[in-house]
């Protein structure tokens, strides 16, 4: 394929739209998912060569956030009285981006185990506005893997 037609390919149209981003908690669609990241940070050392800096990367560090427009309390209680025995669980997100005008139909999914809350928003309003809560997690990055990806 010439670049002209490479260019045509990809027109405006076919940047990815966050609307039609989805996520699942457990295996429960978050409906009323406003945003959503979740990334993979590589912990480093410096290593000196001579005068030259350079690094190791020594681990890995999963990051994943949320929001919500609040509807339901979802899993929050059952993380919150599990906290209170002492208990640490674990959950699983899977996220997905599908526009439908995406080159060729293509989407991205990925899922991401062994998630675990730093914190837990039990309940935050604002008068004169929609529910929002955001939420902070961690997980292992040997248990986050795409599933499916967008190629060229």
């Amino acid at each position: 394929m010439g670049r002209e037609a490479e260019a045509v390919k990809y027109r405006g149209r076919r940047r990815w739209n966050g609307s039609w981003g989805k996520v699942w908690w457990d295996n429960e669609l978050l409906f009323e998912i406003q945003k959503f990241e979740a990334k993979v940070t590589a912990d480093r050392e410096d290593v000196f060569i001579s005068i030259s800096k350079d690094s190791k990367i020594v681990s890995l560090t999963g990051e994943l956030s949320f929001t919500i427009k609040s509807v339901v309390n979802r899993n929050i209680n059952k993380y919150l009285e599990a906290w209170k025995q002492g208990l640490d669980p674990r959950g699983t997100f899977i996220g997905l981006i599908d526009d439908p005008d995406a080159v060729d139909g293509q989407k991205e999914r990925c899922s991401i185990d062994n998630v675990w809350f730093n914190d837990l928003i039990l309940m935050s309003f604002e008068k004169g506005k929609v529910v929002e809560k955001e939420f902070t997690a961690g997980f292992t990055p040997e248990d986050a893997s795409f599933i499916e990806t967008i190629g060229a």
